[in-house]
């Protein structure tokens, strides 16, 4: 997935390739990775592609995004159902129209334009959607990132489309995010995480097997929305708390400033649109499109905004609607009112809070610095919150954000107190991901670690940096057991459980450490992998794709529930608080 190439709608990739015939569908992945090594020229809302010295490629994206096949031109003889069009559609990063249609809001509540059905049953569309999703993503599963190529991702994309055309937008939504997630995975993206395309696939699953017999809140939940739906909330005095970049592996970028009300409530004003790094990076500077303010995010960040006409979605999100007024504000410091209520609430209730809300998952926290701990992933900060030890680790890798760097120079300051916010990390430990901070030499002043870039004179006099040590040992339960499993599948597919060998092993340790469900759940995900008949005549039938995907999804919804409950402990909440 190249992120200069400019994101492209579900149904035309699935347009495109579906117009191959099969033995250009055969060479479809290396003419995906043909086009990776090729120059790419930006003219405007056109792309330009050099794939030889007689064949040119145009990509059309008014808005940035291209919405039809005919913005897609080749110059070669077989044009246009030609290996070029439908490989560089495979190559760009995944329209999402959810983000497309971000940065606007309507002023009063607008309707979706999914079709109507009865809140207490899925109409016949959406039944029918849904089977086609759960065949096209079991399928994905069965091959696991190496075999999903670019023909699987089309058929999971005609899915996405037909469901969101049913008025099954969040089972789309999930169903583009394995594309992405895939594409991510085979194009060695450094923003590839398995657990992320673990996470979507048992959306998209969940939301297939669910469907059909999810009556009243759980059918509309599993339903969605198209966009938010945006409505009036009068007149707002909102103090700024941070921003963040925002930088996503299907091509979308920006800034998100967070505020608060005087009551505590958090509201978000947003930024973001198609672009890479560059934009994500110069974010901090735009201008709020809210009313006819000035302010840059930056700006708002540590300065308060007075709305008239206010529009705001279920989570928070301000609208820029035309009947929307907005001035700047004065702002006030994290440890003056109406901000400091925030970091008054325990961290344990903060921690259900985010595990169980889908307005937010932030954590206002204050910590002392102890140094540093080494994870697979790199070094992140331990710091004690409370008496509870508490792992900040970096909220982006890429380079081009300074989250790493800053958390690499805080780690050189051991001792120090600090009021910071972040976002929580399930794990089955206090873990979470830094986003802002208070300076550590200036209490009043405050550091979005997404823009701002610390230096040494920022810390405090003789701090040196502490020798990073192996992360502690855990007393978790072994749910590892079976996780591992669960993300091997989507890794590798079915064959990496269809190998012989003995999970009784596993399963029997699970059972004896008081986790019998797990270890059922792991004799059948093996059991499902393995199933292979022969016909009369000795040959294998083909597996029964279904059986495996149902295995699988009753396995990672089982430790995703596990890994909710552990994550509340690890913060010390009640047992039973989610």
């Amino acid at each position: 997935m190249s992120p200069v190439l400019p994101p492209v709608a579900p149904d035309v990739t699935a347009e495109l390739v579906g117009a191959l015939s099969p033995r250009l569908r055969k060479r479809l992945d290396a003419g995906v990775a043909k086009l990776a090594g090729r120059p790419v020229v930006v003219d405007g809302d056109t792309v330009h592609i050099a794939v030889d010295d007689d064949t040119d490629l145009e990509l059309h994206a008014p808005g940035g995004v291209v919405t039809s096949a005919d913005a897609i031109r080749c110059g070669c003889l077989l044009a246009p159902d030609c290996l070029h069009r439908a490989a560089v559609a495979s190559a760009a990063p995944v329209a999402d129209a959810a983000e497309t249609t971000a940065d606007t809001a309507p002023t009063a509540p607008s309707p979706d334009p999914e079709p109507t059905a009865p809140a207490d049953s899925a109409t016949p569309d959406q039944h029918s959607a849904a089977h086609t999703l759960h065949t096209a993503a079991a399928a994905v599963l069965d091959a696991g990132t190496d075999g999903a190529g670019a023909v699987l991702q089309a058929e999971l994309l005609r899915a996405a489309h037909t469901a969101r055309l049913a008025g099954l937008p969040r089972a789309a939504a999930s169903a583009v995010a394995v594309v992405t997630g895939l594409r991510a995975a085979r194009g060695a993206d450094p923003s590839y995480r398995l657990t992320d395309l673990v996470t979507a696939l048992r959306a998209v699953l969940g939301a297939a097997h669910r469907l059909p017999h999810a009556t009243g809140p759980e059918l509309a939940a599993l339903r969605g929305s198209v966009r938010q739906p945006y409505t009036p909330d009068g007149s707002l005095r909102l103090y700024g708390l941070f921003s963040e970049p925002v930088l996503t592996a299907a091509g979308y970028a920006g800034a998100v400033t967070w505020t608060a009300d005087a009551e505590g409530r958090l509201y978000t004003v947003s930024d973001v649109a198609p672009g890479g790094s560059g934009r994500a990076v110069g974010a901090a500077e735009r201008a709020v499109r809210i009313g006819d303010t000035a302010l840059s995010h930056r700006e708002l960040s540590r300065a308060g905004l007075a709305v008239s006409g206010a529009t705001v979605s279920p989570t928070g999100r301000l609208g820029a609607g035309k009947g929307v007024r907005a001035v700047r504000a004065s702002g006030v410091a994290w440890d003056g009112e109406p901000l400091d209520r925030l970091w008054s609430v325990p961290a344990a209730e903060q921690a259900v809070r985010a595990l169980s809300d889908d307005r937010h998952d932030l954590l206002f926290l204050d910590v002392t610095l102890l140094g540093t701990v080494r994870e697979a992933a790199g070094d992140c900060l331990l710091a004690d919150c409370g008496g509870l030890t508490v792992r900040l680790a970096a909220a982006h890798d890429h380079p081009a954000l300074p989250y790493r760097d800053n958390l690499r120079l805080l780690s050189a300051a051991p001792g120090t107190r600090l009021r910071v916010v972040a976002r929580l990390s399930p794990a089955p430990h206090a873990r979470a991901l830094l986003l802002a901070t208070a300076h550590p030499t200036d209490p009043k002043a405050r550091v979005d670690l997404g823009f701002d870039r610390l230096q040494h004179a920022d810390l405090p006099t003789g701090a040196a940096t502490p020798p990073s040590a192996p992360a502690p040992a855990s007393n978790e339960p072994p749910l590892h057991l079976l996780r591992r499993r669960v993300h091997q599948t989507a890794s590798g597919g079915r064959r990496v459980l269809a190998f012989p060998g003995d999970s009784a092993f596993d399963s029997r340790r699970l059972q004896r450490l008081g986790l019998a469900t797990a270890g059922d759940l792991l004799d059948e995900l093996h059991a499902a992998a393995a199933d292979r008949d022969r016909d009369a005549f000795g040959r294998l039938v083909p597996a029964d794709v279904d059986r495996f995907a149902r295995a699988w999804l009753g396995a990672a919804h089982y430790t995703a529930e596990v890994d909710r409950a552990l994550c509340a402990a690890a913060w010390g909440a009640e047992p039973g608080a989610i």
